[in-house]
């Protein structure tokens, strides 16, 4: 397999209340490769999020490291890793936390815009991706005016179009019904095979899960690998 682009090596995150110490993540390691899919299951309060976050330099470990091609990003300055996540990194919330005063295409150009692209190249890539998420009727329509499945497609594309090397996902499906999250799963896995994206995907969906490249359960703070006939029967 290639060289990983991206390493967690000894997590460990631990919150205060009180007197009391709480450890969320404790020594916990992960390597990631392009074009794979990651599934991470487990139960609420697991810390799944704490450790997407801690990924994405939304928030900082206690301690341990989180490498991209070698360089600890945690030690970069917070201009640095704003740089970095515009640069490099997508995310998907289970809540497509558009803006609901833009449209399709100017959320979607977004990170473009921000990353200091011109209007024109900006849009461009936008119309090219909302394409690609079967949206290319949508690109003047505002967050309101879309079905829940179009809003999380529009989300995906604003993910994806600037082709970060990773996309982190957080319960990307959970707020839609059945029929919308298969074809929004289908589009990520479409899109993960043309652009070479390494997609994490927090999830209590036990079926999309088994579809990953690898699974993923988080206890304990510790990451344990997981099988498909386990994610099945277990």
């Amino acid at each position: 397999m290639n060289n990983p682009i991206f390493e967690c090596k000894n997590l460990k995150k631990v919150y205060h209340d009180g007197a009391s110490e709480i450890v969320v993540l404790n020594e916990l390691d992960l390597t990631l490769h392009a074009a794979e899919n990651i599934a991470i299951v487990g139960s609420s309060g697991s810390g799944k999020s704490s450790l997407l976050h801690i990924m994405g330099a939304l928030d900082s470990p206690t301690s341990g490291q989180v490498l991209f091609n070698g360089q600890d990003i945690h030690q970069l300055s917070e201009q640095k890793q704003a740089l970095f996540r515009n640069k490099n990194l997508g995310f998907v919330y289970q809540f497509h936390h558009l803006l609901g005063e833009f449209s399709a295409l100017e959320n979607v150009a977004m990170p473009l815009l921000i990353a200091k692209h011109s209007m024109a190249s900006a849009e461009k890539a936008a119309k090219s991706m909302l394409d690609r998420v079967g949206l290319p009727h949508r690109f003047k329509h505002k967050p309101s005016e879309l079905s829940g499945g179009e809003r999380q497609r529009v989300a995906i594309a604003r993910a994806l179009v600037h082709q970060p090397n990773l996309v982190l996902a957080d319960e990307p499906t959970g707020n839609l019904d059945a029929e919308n999250a298969a074809a929004v799963f289908d589009l990520i896995l479409q899109l993960k095979n043309e652009l070479s994206t390494c997609f994490v995907f927090v999830t209590h969906d036990l079926s999309l899960a088994n579809k990953m490249d690898r699974q993923f359960k988080l206890s304990s703070g510790q990451l344990s690998k997981l099988h498909a006939e386990v994610i099945e029967h277990g």
